[in-house]
């Protein structure tokens, strides 16, 4: 078996698993942007590709690879490859679903904190000798604490579920929109609440988003969207920034229509210094926290991740069903 992996080799050595067919198989390592004809080049004849979450997969190149059999993201996200494409040649396509919902969700509670203690300005201002004028300003001001708002999740699967297990002890009322309501006894066992998607803007106090970017979806976090927030209110993305729209979100931070947002990812990715969501305007009003989408790669994710790439590339090989396939094949 001859596998291309479309990544850092230095991150796939440190994360190899003890597996058998880690040893059997003929590993060819290339860089994220290696453009298509040294791809083919070097491994035109691989039987599986395993890509970097980020990484493009285009249909120019799958079709011309014959003996391909599984393309499998090495996390959770898949938007750069070519699944139709994948499935009209009967080629599996695997992501690592669930796998990192515990390490997003403590990214998108980090981040709600964060918000509401304005953590980064803090920082700044006891670096800048400004600690007691700023904690006077901040007993003036109030603060807000997580146990007194409303959190609204968009989308409910594996890591909303796991947000809204971890935002339980906090106290806080937790509410969701889902394209389709979960029972009842799956409600109360997370403490959620279905609301529609128009009341959940209205009402939260902070908003996380945690669905798939698709058709549908992407921009869905636009001006009719953020219209409906409270101006109080702040907006989490651990998801996919493909799901905002970044020129409404930016209007919104610098008018104040929000109070603020926190940012694990957003696209296009790399994010650069030049991106809407960062060239901010000085006088922005409101309150901005980046982190450079490092949500869900923990040490614990990434061993998941690769132990189930390794085992689906096993089971293709041995002629089984791998487990999370996300396309028709």
């Amino acid at each position: 078996m001859k596998i291309l992996i479309i990544g850092e080799q230095e991150r796939s050595e440190a994360y190899m698993p003890d597996l058998p067919i880690v040893e059997e198989a003929e590993t060819v390592y290339a860089e994220m942007g290696t453009d298509e004809a040294e791809l083919l080049a070097r491994a035109q004849d691989a039987d599986v590709i395993f890509a970097d979450a980020i990484a493009k997969v285009p249909g120019s190149l799958i079709r011309q690879m014959p003996n391909l059999k599984l393309i499998h993201s090495e996390g959770v996200g898949y938007n750069g490859i070519d699944v139709e494409a994948a499935s009209e040649r009967g080629i599996y396509v695997c992501n690592n679903r669930g796998m990192n919902a515990g390490a997003v969700a403590e990214q998108t509670v980090l981040l709600m904190l964060g918000l509401l203690r304005d953590v980064a300005a803090g920082h700044a201002s006891v670096r800048q000798g400004r600690q007691i004028q700023v904690k006077q300003q901040k007993m003036v001001e109030g603060i807000t604490e997580l146990a007194d708002c409303t959190v609204g999740l968009i989308g409910f699967g594996n890591i909303a579920k796991a947000t809204a297990v971890r935002l339980k002890p906090f106290g806080c009322r937790v509410v969701y929109y889902n394209r389709h309501r979960k029972p009842e006894e799956e409600e109360a066992r997370y403490g959620v609440e279905y609301v529609s998607l128009d009341r959940l803007a209205r009402i939260s106090d902070i908003v996380s988003i945690h669905v798939a970017v698709t058709p549908e979806t992407k921009g869905m976090i636009g001006r009719e969207f953020l219209s409906r927030m409270k101006e109080t209110a702040y907006f989490v993305n651990t998801s996919r920034g493909e799901l905002v729209d970044n020129e409404a979100m930016k209007e919104a931070l610098e008018k104040g229509r929000i109070a603020g947002a926190g940012f694990d990812t957003i696209a296009p990715e790399p994010t650069t210094a030049d991106n809407p969501l960062v060239a901010l305007k000085e006088d922005c009003p409101a309150r901005v926290l980046y982190s450079p989408h490092i949500g869900g790669i923990t040490k614990s994710s990434f061993r998941r991740f690769h132990l189930q790439m390794w085992q689906n590339a096993g089971r293709v090989w041995k002629g089984e069903k791998p487990v999370d396939i996300v396309n028709d094949h």
